[in-house]
């Protein structure tokens, strides 16, 4: 059984590593591939064995092997995230233009969120799958320099002024690079009034079940 996703706990989010900075082509297959794995849809814990393993790691240009900062060692990415996620580490995804091209694939934004993920920080969106994401509870936030993607480091960590989510206003990243000196990025998202209660109460799923209580 499922349980449901957990409710934002109100405060902004700080120090959270960057699970891959995705390099190029990221669609629906390259987060939630299909054939073989198409047999687990009815069991999101078993599909997510696939996440982003077709996304190309910008560290090393291969799929499927990202640095798990807290060991040192290189990991599959599904793997990297269910340790993050026992550890009680929130993480985000950097990703390049038109992230999430491609059929309207459920599990593409459900196994981000099932696995631990706060946020998906990218040049540009597949509008399909930047809506797929808010109904999870998921954060899609656009870079308003999409060359700011270049600035960012994928063992850099991030904070993020979650609190000042509203409609129309940038978000502001603060990004903590391994050295160096601190640098802020703008982030532009857009979510309207409605859209934001899903992120507060950790999915669209959860609102409903409120309103109905209520």
């Amino acid at each position: 059984m499922l349980e449901p996703f957990e409710a934002w706990n109100g405060k902004d989010a700080t120090d959270l590593p960057i699970l891959i900075k995705a390099k190029g082509k990221t669609t629906t297959d390259h987060i939630s591939m299909a054939g073989p794995w198409l047999k687990y849809r009815g069991h999101l814990d078993n599909i997510s064995n696939n996440m982003l393993i077709g996304a190309i790691n910008s560290e090393n240009g291969e799929a499927n092997k990202i640095k798990n900062f807290t060991t040192g060692t290189f990991d599959a990415v599904p793997a990297v995230a269910r340790d993050y996620k026992a550890k009680g580490i929130k993480w985000v995804v950097i990703g390049d233009w038109n992230y999430g091209e491609g059929s309207s694939r459920e599990h593409a934004a459900l196994e981000p969120r099932h696995l631990g993920g706060l946020a998906i920080i990218v040049r540009s969106f597949a509008r399909i799958h930047e809506t797929n994401l808010k109904k999870q509870g998921m954060l899609p936030l656009t870079f308003v320099n999409p060359e700011d993607y270049d600035r960012i480091s994928p063992d850099d960590k991030v904070d993020i002024n979650v609190t000042k989510l509203a409609p129309g206003v940038d978000l502001t990243m603060t990004v903590h690079p391994k050295s160096g000196a601190a640098f802020e990025v703008p982030l532009a998202h857009t979510f309207n009034e409605g859209q934001i209660e899903w992120f507060k109460n950790g999915s669209a799923l959860n609102t409903m079940a409120k309103a109905a209580k209520s």
